[in-house]
């Protein structure tokens, strides 16, 4: 047992007693943080920074994956949630918070004409593809990018375990900028594509005239076009990639951001599509619980009143342009890139001749661990963060680089490692 993460790894392994993984999320469990080095386990979180049960401090750029967009424990959400609780959480008849966060919603994301609300992305997502389904008549799904657990999805990936075949055989993949592998899809599928999900931009920005010529197959071919925006809403802009794009899919899919960490997401889109909703089923017991409602209301109006976005705009791009030339310092140019919107940037791993790309990231997050940085790869900015967070991260990543370039140039990155090296998840994007 280590003694900075003790703690975390008792409490892991009492976890592990009830808990597939110890971790309710893909995401936060061994597979991602490696055994021996990582914390695993947080006390709490406030603004900017999050403590772990042993009581070290972190600058996070985790954010859990992306869902906290204006920090931890936000005063404004935190203070419509209290004020909530004491009215209640749920009832027997809907809430006025359903109709105003949904008239929020339409306002800000161009797609939005009407709403349903669901608890995590997955559940929009699919929720989407069924409306696509019962307006087209169809019953093939063409995908890119990463659209949630659910069987629709993830049986097009490694992680198909447990879904049939006959529903793995109606997702097809395409890679996200490449229109003819697009088009290879809908011909071969010709008159039976119900919808094409992608988010609209991850890890690269779309290629002049992309968007647009995936919009124009959509209608085209019949298809319902679904952006899943559950990461880029309310960060990219505060109606999304279609907002800074300027492309209309047919439907939007949220989630994370929209309130701000609270358990909530959404499908909206176009009026004469989500009436679908009033003959499918998408219903859920917990769809108008009230404190993430007052969450999100207070997520929405604080990024439409305040300069959310562009703060995080800004300090991602003092962070990604200050991460870029410490890499070409320390002469990495081979090993690390940046890319991604600078509210959202990846940092990219590539193997080298001695170490592969997942020893040298396991090394990477050992390092950055232990000197107070959270990090899985990407930099997903909040509104809490600070330029002294910024410098805080360049000054952990002059350090970390300067080892790492050590250890790749003598050939000693897993003699480096204090722990087992990760393995693939699965790859999405």
């Amino acid at each position: 047992m280590s003694e900075r993460y003790a703690a975390s790894e008792a409490m892991l392994d009492r976890a592990r007693r009830t808990i597939p993984l110890g971790a309710q999320t893909f995401s936060k469990s061994i597979t991602q943080y490696p055994l021996g080095v990582s914390p695993y386990f947080a006390a709490r979180g406030q603004g900017s920074r999050l403590w772990d049960v042993d009581g070290n401090e972190y600058v996070d750029f985790i954010n859990s994956l992306a869902s906290v967009t204006l920090g931890y424990n936000d005063p404004d959400v935190t203070a419509a949630v209290k004020a909530q609780v004491g009215d209640g959480t749920i009832f027997s008849l809907s809430s006025p918070l359903e109709a105003e966060v949904a008239e929020r919603l339409v306002a800000i994301v161009p797609s939005a004409e009407m709403v349903r609300f669901g608890k995590n992305g997955s559940d929009a997502t699919a929720g989407a593809v069924r409306v696509a389904r019962a307006y087209t008549g169809r019953d093939h799904v063409l995908v890119s990018g990463y659209h949630g657990w659910q069987d629709w999805y993830i049986g097009a990936t490694a992680r198909n375990r447990g879904v049939p075949e006959s529903t793995r055989a109606l997702t097809h993949s395409f890679p996200y900028n490449d229109l003819a592998a697009l088009d290879r899809l809908l011909d071969e599928h010709a008159g039976q594509v119900a919808a094409i999900v992608m988010e609209p931009m991850n890890v690269a920005f779309p290629a002049e005239g992309y968007l647009e010529g995936v919009r124009e197959r959509a209608t085209k071919h019949g298809a319902v076009l679904v952006f899943d925006e559950t990461i880029t809403g309310f960060r990219v802009a505060n109606g999304g990639a279609q907002e800074l794009f300027g492309v209309t899919p047919d439907l939007t899919t949220l989630g994370k951001g929209v309130a701000n960490g609270y358990p909530l997401s959404a499908v909206c889109g176009r009026r004469e599509l989500m009436m679908e909703m009033e003959e499918i089923f998408f219903s859920f017991t917990m769809g108008g619980e009230t404190l993430s409602l007052a969450a999100a209301r207070a997520t929405l109006d604080k990024v439409v009143r305040e300069p959310v976005v562009r703060h995080m705009a800004t300090l991602g791009t003092a962070l990604r342009d200050g991460t870029a030339a410490l890499v070409e310092r320390h002469r990495l140019g081979e090993v690390l890139s940046l890319s991604g919107h600078p509210s959202w940037t990846f940092l990219l791993i590539k193997d080298q001749p001695d170490a592969s790309a997942f020893e040298i990231k396991t090394l990477w997050l050992q390092e950055i661990f232990a000197r107070g940085l959270l990090s899985l790869g990407s930099h997903n900015m909040s509104y809490a963060h600070s330029q002294a967070d910024v410098d805080r991260v360049l000054t952990i990543y002059d350090e970390v680089f300067a080892l790492l370039s050590a250890a790749i140039g003598q050939k000693r990155v897993r003699a480096e490692l204090r722990c087992e090296p990760l393995v693939p998840l699965f790859k999405v994007r």
